[in-house]
């Protein structure tokens, strides 16, 4: 199979060459037993070797790929519920932990931790869009959040059982998918998960235990669920590009971008 991709505008980093990778085998563009082999891949991208290296080990650790040959990776079958369920146990074990930094309070350095990664996400949306390089940028404030509010409990199960989830197919808090085609839309839903970072900030800054729970619970579902209102596809596992014609997906994406922005009355990114 020859490898398709639009190239990467901007600076390349690992993290926008894996969320590139995520998004085109969550949409099926890459069907299950697709070989992902480094060279061809960086080619097709437009990027040096190193960053696609980096990016093909990331998936195989979390589930995506499998080793296939001495010198390549082969898409993994995941069905959908395979994803929601992953999803769901990732969502609960969070939630727990928040849960109890609730109960127990934050320490200085946690809050300030928490405000600082807040802080750090205002200013990768400040300027209306969503820019290549802020892929990166936006992936490293959002593991260091969940790594905070997840590293907080005194015992080591919920964290051990979280990474264990991890390696499931976009279970793990750091499995961002970016459409680097749908960056305005993708903006509006990192939009949601700032909003969502700011709401279980102020949950555990008042010690409300049973709020921050359910925050913690529903952020775990921004990238699977949210994205669709803004014409995103949801993740389906063994997805056919060829399902539905260019022409009908952009109207529907414009119907959807522009119900989504109405429901949330979100402002509008700049195209």
């Amino acid at each position: 199979m020859s490898i398709v991709l639009d190239p990467i505008k901007g600076r390349a980093s690992a993290a926008s060459v894996t969320a590139t990778l995520r998004q085109k085998i969550l949409s099926g563009a890459f069907p299950p037993g697709s070989r992902l082999v480094e060279v061809p891949v960086a080619e097709a991208l437009g990027v040096s070797r190193t960053p696609v290296r980096l990016a093909i080990r990331t998936l195989a650790e979390e589930g995506l790929l499998a080793p296939a040959g001495a010198r390549g990776y082969a898409v993994r079958e995941i069905s959908e519920l395979d994803i929601r369920s992953a999803i769901e146990v990732r969502g609960l074990l969070e939630g727990l932990a928040a849960r109890h930094l609730a109960e127990r309070g934050l320490t200085e350095a946690e809050r300030q931790g928490l405000r600082e990664a807040v802080a750090d996400g205002e200013r990768v949306l400040a300027k209306g869009r969503l820019d290549p390089d802020d892929i990166e940028r936006w992936a490293e404030l959002n593991a260091r959040y969940h790594r905070i509010v997840v590293g907080s409990h005194p015992s080591r199960v919920i964290a051990d059982a979280i990474a264990r989830n991890d390696h499931l197919p976009f279970a793990s808090a750091t499995s961002i998918v970016i459409d680097p085609r749908s960056l305005p839309a993708e903006f509006r839903k990192i939009q949601i998960a700032q909003l969502q970072h700011q709401l279980v900030l102020e949950a555990l800054e008042g010690g409300e235990s049973a709020r921050v729970e359910m925050l913690m619970r529903e952020h775990a579902w921004v990238g699977f669920r949210y994205g669709r209102w803004f014409g995103l596809e949801p993740p389906r596992a063994e997805q056919s590009a060829s399902m539905t014609s260019a022409a009908n997906r952009e109207g529907v994406t414009d119907r959807r971008r522009k119900s989504g922005e109405q429901r949330l009355g979100l402002p509008r990114a700049r195209e």
